[in-house]
């Protein structure tokens, strides 16, 4: 079944993407949630139609998320949390602390687009994330995590 993406879908594809998924995955969970609508005759007039419209959109978008990139590529973070003597944290550091520390630097990103390198950061030390900006532009930064 075709169908046209209305939301970014991890592992499906990007917002206005046509896909072709399982006829029940589409009726029973895509649909229904609004994550996409069937891909008919008449919504794929109108959605090549939008498409025409936001062409010119997308372009600066994509500048724009270059732009971001190249900056957040320059940034280093440093966070500051509990740790024992031996290096040890209490607790461990996520994408929402990555979040508000690059929204204090001036860059406004959703922690559902960061993803750590690591899968559970709970040592002292140097670690990498990657920001995913546009379906075509990711960039990747460095952070530190430092004891109190």
């Amino acid at each position: 079944m075709q169908i046209i993406l209305k939301e970014n879908i991890e592992k499906l594809g990007a917002k206005d993407e046509i896909v072709a998924v399982k006829a029940g995955y589409a009726r029973n969970y895509l649909i229904p949630r609004g994550y996409a609508v069937p891909a008919t005759d008449s919504a794929l007039k109108m959605h090549a139609e939008n498409l025409k419209q936001r062409a010119h959109k997308e372009t600066k978008i994509l500048a724009e998320a270059q732009a971001t990139a190249e900056k957040i590529a320059s940034v280093s973070i440093k966070l500051v949390t509990k740790a024992s003597d031996t290096g040890k944290i209490f607790g461990s550091i996520n994408t929402i602390q990555l979040s508000e520390a690059l929204a204090k630097e001036g860059f406004a990103i959703d922690r559902k687009s960061i993803s750590i390198s690591e899968e559970h950061i709970k040592n002292l030390g140097t670690y990498e994330a990657r920001v995913k900006l546009h379906k075509e532009v990711s960039a990747t930064f460095n952070f530190e995590v430092v004891g109190e």
